[in-house]
C-alpha cells in the first residue's frame, strides 16, 4: 500500500513538473513569435541617481539617434512615478540628457526578488536567481528584438536568449571579481566579507567554495551576451577572465558631463574652502572613511586657518540608504565636525553643477571602484580629486596629463587626511595648475566620446540583425 502511494505521488509530481515545463516552453514560443522591433532596457531601478542611470539615458539617446526606427522600452520597477514623460524629464533634470522622444515603459512588479534585503545570506546568488524571475516577468510582458541590460544582471542573459533576443549589456562592475576571491582567501574583512567569516578558517573555506561555484555560474551566463560593453580597464580585465568572450567585449568609458562642467571657472571661493563628495549613500562608497579623514585633517590644520567644509551629495534608493545617511549625520556629531559638514540628498542636476563649481577638491573612497564617474566630474569641474588608489581611478582616471599631476590617490584615513591638508594649504597658482591638468585629463571621458564609442560598438550587432 505504501509503495503504491509513493508511486502515485511520484507520478503526480512528474506530471506537474512536465505540465509546468510545457507551459514555460509554450510561453517562450509565443513570445518569440510576437517579438517587437524594439530595444528593451532592463533597468529595474530608474531612480537610483547614479552613474548607471546616466549610462541608461545616454544609451537610450544613442539608440534613438542611430536607429530611429527602433522603439526604446524601459523595464522598471519604479511603477509609481515612472511614465514616459516623467522619465524623459528626469533624464534632463538629473543628468542633462535630452532624449529625442519619450521611451515606452514596462512596469515590473516582482522587483522585491532582486532586493538585497530579501537575502540576508547568500545575497549574490539570491539576487541573481531573483533577477531571472524578474526578467521572465519583463520578457513575458514585452519581448523585444534586442535585450539591453544596463544594471549588471548577467543571469538574465540566458532567459533573453531563450526568448530570441540579441543580448547586449553595459557592465559597470562584475557581480563577483577575482579581488573578492582573493580577499576571502586571505580572510580580509570588508563590507562584502563579514568579520565573523573573515576570522574563521572553516567559514572562509566554505565561502571560497561558494564564491568559486558562483564565479563559474557567472562566467557561464555572462558568455551568453552577444556584446558586452565594459566601463574601464579594471572591469574589462575581470570580465575577460570570467566570461571568456574577449572578442565580444568592448571598453566604452561611461558618459561624463565634461563639456558643461568645463565651463565652470577654475577659481573658487576660499572662505571657506569646500570639499565635495558625490556618491549614492551605499555601504561600498565608504562615506565614514571620508568623514574620519576630514575630522583628522581639521586637527592637522593651523587654528588660524579658516575651517574647510565637507559637502556630501548623494541619493538614497531605499530605507537602508536613508538609515545609512542618518548614521553618517550622527557620526559627524560624534566627531565634533557637524558644523563643518553639509548633507545634500537627491539634488537636481543644476544644483549638483553649482556645488561642484564651488569645490576646491572632490573626495572618493570606494575600494575597487570600477570606473569613478564622480572622480571625472570633479576633474572636469576644476575640483582636485582625492580618490582611492585602486581600479578605475588608479588605472584610467587620475593619471598625469602632459607630465603634470592631476590629483591624489589614497588608501588609509591618514593618507586621505594628508591629501586634504595638501589641497587646503596649496598655493593658489599651484592649485590652478593642477586643476587645469585634471580638467584636460577629464575631457577624455566626455559624453561625446561615449556616444562615439557606444555607436561603434553596437553597429555590428544591429547591422548583422538587419541583414
Amino acid at each position: 500500500m505504501a509503495s503504491s502511494i509513493s508511486l502515485l505521488v511520484l507520478l503526480l509530481t512528474n506530471t506537474a513538473l512536465l505540465a509546468l515545463a510545457l507551459r514555460l516552453i509554450l510561453t517562450v514560443i509565443r513570445c518569440r513569435r510576437n517579438r517587437k522591433k524594439a530595444v528593451g532596457f532592463f533597468h529595474p531601478y530608474t531612480n537610483d541617481g547614479g552613474g548607471g542611470e546616466r549610462v541608461l539615458w545616454c544609451a537610450v539617446k544613442a539608440i534613438q539617434e542611430e536607429l530611429p526606427d527602433l522603439d526604446c522600452v524601459i523595464y522598471t520597477g519604479d511603477h509609481r512615478d515612472a511614465t514616459p514623460q516623467s522619465l524623459t524629464a528626469r533624464a534632463l533634470d538629473r543628468f542633462g540628457v535630452q532624449l529625442l522622444c519619450p521611451p515606452k515603459v514596462v512596469h515590473l512588479y516582482k522587483r522585491k526578488w532582486v532586493e538585497e534585503t530579501s537575502y540576508p545570506r547568500f545575497t549574490m546568488i539570491g539576487q541573481s536567481f531573483g533577477s531571472v524571475y524578474l526578467s521572465w516577468e519583463a520578457l513575458c510582458k514585452f519581448t523585444p528584438l534586442y535585450y539591453f541590460d544596463t544594471s549588471g544582471y548577467a543571469f538574465t542573459y540566458p532567459v533573453a536568449r531563450a526568448f530570441g533576443c540579441k543580448v547586449i549589456c553595459y557592465t559597470h562592475y562584475p557581480t563577483i571579481s577575482l579581488d573578492m576571491l582573493s580577499r576571502v582567501h586571505s580572510q580580509s574583512s570588508m563590507y562584502n566579507n563579514d568579520a565573523l567569516i573573515a576570522k574563521s578558517v572553516f567559514l572562509s573555506r566554505c565561502k571560497m567554495i561558494y564564491y568559486r561555484l558562483f564565479s563559474w555560474m557567472y562566467g557561464t551566463v555572462g558568455s551568453c551576451a552577444h556584446l558586452a560593453m565594459v566601463n574601464s580597464s579594471w572591469t574589462q580585465s575581470h570580465i575577460k577572465k570570467l566570461w571568456g568572450i574577449p572578442d565580444r567585449i568592448k571598453r566604452v568609458y561611461p558618459p561624463c558631463d565634461t563639456s558643461g562642467l568645463q565651463m565652470l571657472s577654475l577659481k573658487r571661493p576660499l572662505d571657506p574652502q569646500k570639499i565635495i563628495s558625490v556618491a549614492q549613500f551605499r555601504p561600498e562608497k565608504a562615506h565614514n572613511i571620508q568623514l574620519e579623514a576630514f575630522a583628522l585633517a581639521l586637527k592637522k590644520l593651523d587654528v588660524e586657518m579658516p575651517r574647510p567644509k565637507l559637502q556630501f551629495v548623494g541619493s538614497c534608493r531605499n530605507e537602508a540608504d536613508e538609515r545609512r545617511l542618518q548614521k553618517l549625520k550622527d557620526q559627524a556629531v560624534e566627531l565634533n565636525v557637524a558644523n563643518d559638514v553639509e548633507f545634500h540628498k537627491n539634488v537636481t542636476y543644476s544644483d549638483l553643477v553649482s556645488l561642484l563649481g564651488g569645490a576646491v577638491a572632490g573626495i572618493h573612497s570606494m575600494i575597487d571602484e570600477h570606473f569613478g564617474i564622480c572622480v571625472v566630474e570633479y576633474m572636469a569641474a576644476g575640483a582636485i580629486p582625492i580618490a582611492h588608489n585602486s581600479a578605475g581611478p588608479k588605472m584610467d582616471i587620475v593619471l598625469a596629463e602632459d607630465g603634470k599631476q592631476t590629483g591624489f590617490l589614497a588608501q588609509t584615513i591618514q593618507e586621505y587626511a594628508d591629501s586634504i591638508v595638501k589641497v587646503v594649504q596649496m598655493a593658489e597658482d599651484e592649485r590652478l595648475t593642477m586643476a587645469a591638468a585634471a580638467r584636460k585629463r577629464a575631457s577624455k571621458f566626455s559624453e561625446q566620446k561615449f556616444f562615439q564609442d557606444f555607436k561603434a560598438a553596437i553597429q555590428p550587432i544591429f547591422s548583422r540583425s538587419s541583414e
